[in-house]
């Protein structure tokens, strides 16, 4: 009996001993006379037990049932064990029939020692609050995040996720599994994502070397610009660099969120491979994730661009590519990274040595030479070729 009930039981004994009145005991106890006379008349009949609840020591009515109970902590412990409880109710309703609330889910977890209630504490800093915009397609949040996202599935122990956000609805626009973070991977994302959405108004993104130029660069030349800051100066898309991590806080919070959703996701599915990966994302897991956390914007409206059929396969492919100008050579061969290419006749096209031309290398590697904006023909030159041709250079010195 706890020590309020002990209390209680001093009260109404002390007025079954006429120590205090009736009324008193009622003033003590916040109930009315009549109420006391109720007690005094079971304390005669029951003993002390009676203040003692008649539910103690039985199971709720509102308990899970036992045979339910145990189905949900065989299904925490082999296939849950390190899904966090609203994760856990979403997958038992969706993959079992078990309609249970988080905070219930999270009791049986704590009680199988599978989930502790975390408390992060982290050092405050002075921050100012940016709204969000007020238009789809206003504004995009662009970022990469490297994660054991297959879990070692299938070889692949760290894959880099690209992934832009709409700042004015929250809801992911497109993301994709690459091979890295570099020029030619992120100029495929965004020309893929023209095809799908239109050409957004403005890109807010960190400084990676992929995006922005490095300080003392920046400084010596000013209109120094990266491919990607060249190819979104093309296509008119304002590009906004952020100074820390936290300003562009939405996308990394979606990283955060991902990082435990869509690896446990991937994981269910027994999805193994990068292209598996990117249609499982494109189909079923952005829209799942767009309706369960997207919201509406301030004002109706998409204020991305639609580009004609002609932009989207004849223009944006040569603006959203690398792109780096060479010296044709007296033999009319151009020399790209480790590789030879032999220009060939074209018609309509007068090329000549010492001239330059633009190498444009796709995100898919293909690679396409431009003399004064039209096509050349070429062919590779095959190593064994390219080898003697460096030999030659080395031992004739240009006159």
């Amino acid at each position: 009996m706890s020590v309020q009930k002990l209390n209680k039981l001093d009260v109404i004994r002390r007025a079954q001993r006429r120590e205090i009145t009736q009324v008193k005991a009622a003033r003590l106890l916040g109930v009315t006379d009549r109420t006391v006379r109720e007690y005094l008349t079971r304390l005669g009949e029951e003993g002390p037990k009676f203040l003692v609840h008649g539910l103690v020591g039985r199971p709720s009515n509102n308990a899970i049932p036992r045979d339910e109970r145990r189905r949900i902590e065989r299904l925490l412990r082999t296939r849950y064990s390190d899904f966090g409880p609203t994760l856990a109710t979403e997958k038992l309703l969706e993959l079992h029939g078990i309609d249970r609330d988080p905070q219930t889910v999270s009791a049986i977890q704590i009680r199988i020692g599978l989930w502790k209630q975390r408390v992060v504490r982290t050092k405050a800093e002075h921050r100012f609050f940016r709204e969000r915009r007020e238009v789809f397609g206003e504004m995009q949040q662009f970022d990469g995040s490297y994660h054991d996202w297959f879990e070692g599935r299938g070889g692949i122990h760290e894959a880099c996720l690209l992934l832009a956000i709409d700042d004015a609805t929250g809801k992911v626009t497109h993301a994709q599994f690459a091979e890295h973070e570099g020029v030619l991977p992120v100029m495929g994302f965004w020309l893929d994502y023209a095809h799908r959405h239109g050409i957004p108004k403005a890109i807010y993104l960190d400084r990676f070397s992929t995006y922005s130029m490095n300080v003392k660069l920046a400084k010596e030349n000013p209109d120094t610009l990266t491919q990607f800051e060249r190819a979104a100066k093309e296509t008119g898309i304002e590009i906004i660099h952020a100074m820390s991590p936290q300003a562009k806080g939405r996308v990394e919070r979606v990283f955060e969120t991902w990082q435990d959703r869509l690896v446990k996701e991937l994981r269910l599915r027994r999805i193994s491979t990068v292209a598996q990966a990117n249609t499982f994302l494109r189909d079923v897991f952005i829209p799942m994730f767009n309706k369960k956390f997207g919201h509406e914007p301030k004002r109706t409206g998409d204020l991305h661009r639609t580009p004609t059929e002609r932009e989207l396969t004849d223009i944006l492919p040569y603006i959203f590519c690398r792109r780096e100008r060479r010296t044709i050579q007296n033999d009319f061969t151009i020399p790209y990274k480790t590789r030879w290419f032999q220009l060939l006749p074209t018609p309509r096209l007068a090329v000549r040595p010492k001239e330059h031309i633009q190498v444009h290398e796709f995100p898919d590697g293909d690679i396409h030479l431009l003399v004064r904006g039209k096509r050349a023909n070429f062919h590779a030159l095959p190593e064994r070729s390219v080898q003697t041709k460096r030999r030659v250079q080395t031992l004739i010195p240009n006159s």
